[in-house]
């Protein structure tokens, strides 16, 4: 498969993790957004927001999903991604489109037990619990809408490929 294979699903859900593996799998590229972007700004996201705000972090984000789409690419994308129209429509025209999902005490466990990897700042200013419950109630309606295919990304991250690799057969075969 060449086409482009776009991970979308809110922080914890295993977009990165997933990926890298996908990637192997496929023998493809793996580009994570969040990574891409901080390396060519020079700076995290929460700098990035800080300084510049969300509507210039959400700008970056777009243009970084246009540099980074490629042939023969799995791309693991910030969870917020999905918010622009356009951002879900250029993924759903210029690749396969696979949404991890996961239930929002899955996605707090992950995140409570890998704080690192939360390197977003709150959206919220919540506690954690709360700000995933309201950011996924927001949210999982535009990733469906995003997706050719929902996953189910609270299994491990073996399962969660081989459920990505069985959809993108079945999309070939059909």
């Amino acid at each position: 498969m060449t086409q482009p294979i776009f991970l979308v699903g809110p922080r914890g859900c295993g977009k990165s993790t997933v990926g890298l593996e996908l990637s192997r799998v496929c023998h493809s590229q793996f580009v994570d957004t969040d990574h891409w972007l901080q390396t060519h700004a020079g700076k995290s996201i929460a700098e990035i927001v800080e300084q510049e705000g969300w509507a210039s972090f959400r700008a970056r984000e777009t243009a970084t999903l246009e540099a980074v789409t490629a042939p023969s690419t799995v791309i693991a994308t910030g969870g917020g991604i999905i918010l622009a129209e356009g951002n879900r429509q250029f993924m759903r025209e210029k690749g396969i489109v696979i949404y991890l999902c996961a239930p929002v005490s899955t996605l707090v466990g992950r995140l409570e037990a890998f704080p690192e990897e939360g390197q977003r700042p709150t959206l919220t200013g919540k506690p954690i619990s709360e700000e995933v419950s309201e950011v996924l109630a927001e949210r999982d309606a535009l990733y469906r809408e995003a997706a050719h295919h929902v996953v189910d990304a609270s299994l491990s991250p073996e399962q969660v490929v081989n459920s990505v690799v069985t959809a993108l057969r079945l999309a070939c075969a059909s």
